[in-house]
């Protein structure tokens, strides 16, 4: 298995370490950040679009996103 380059060794030691549970929280955590950071993203870039707008393009975008 390839680590990203942002993940160090001790990182995924670390990560290994923790329960399913806490690792699950930290996804959605992660999730979360994410959908913050675009909305504010959005809001920057367009500053004339609605709050409903951005929130309607940010559920668009996290429904068709991929890995």
């Amino acid at each position: 298995m390839q680590l990203p380059e942002q993940i160090s060794p001790e990182q995924m030691v670390s990560f290994r370490a923790m329960s399913g549970s806490r690792r699950l929280r930290l996804a959605e955590q992660l999730y979360w950040s994410a959908r913050r950071m675009k909305t504010e993203g959005l809001r920057s870039q367009h500053p004339d679009w609605s709050p409903e707008r951005v929130r309607e393009e940010v559920r668009r975008l996290f429904s068709n996103a991929r890995t």
